[in-house]
């Protein structure tokens, strides 16, 4: 099993409109970057993902599992190269952990969400998965 993050301004794609698509969840769309969609097209199903709400939130707030490995996306004009992977929501984040705590953690310190803040879907490794779920309550 592979470790992701996925970032969603909450004004266009919320935790909690996550979690009302239940167990069927959703395609992750709107991905615009070569590097993000790379990363996309790397997921397996079963892989597992950080929700992360960027903008003035800044926090990883909710774990989700992919559903559904890529596909073109629904959204994109005819001929462009961008994809979706399906996303359920499995669990909150009992206390959201926000960027500056995931900055202060030495552990995190080569976190590509540290070193590459505006990345929209990034790798996330096995240590960093555990760090994450830990700071956020979930063992």
């Amino acid at each position: 099993m592979a470790y992701w993050l996925m970032k969603s301004e909450p004004g266009a794609w919320s935790w909690q409109q996550q979690v009302k698509c239940g167990a069927k969840g959703t395609a992750w769309t709107g991905v615009r970057n070569f590097q993000a969609r790379s990363n996309l097209t790397k997921m397996k199903k079963g892989d597992r993902g950080f929700f992360y709400h960027s903008g003035e939130e800044k926090a990883v707030v909710g774990l989700v599992e992919v559903i559904r490995e890529s596909y073109p996306d629904p959204e994109a004009k005819k001929g462009e190269p961008w994809v979706v992977v399906d996303v359920r929501a499995l669990d909150a984040m009992p206390k959201p952990v926000t960027l500056a705590a995931i900055k202060a953690e030495r552990k995190l310190k080569a976190m590509v969400l540290v070193n590459n803040s505006r990345l929209s879907v990034q790798p996330v490794t096995a240590d960093e998965w555990k760090a994450v779920c830990k700071m956020g309550g979930l063992s």
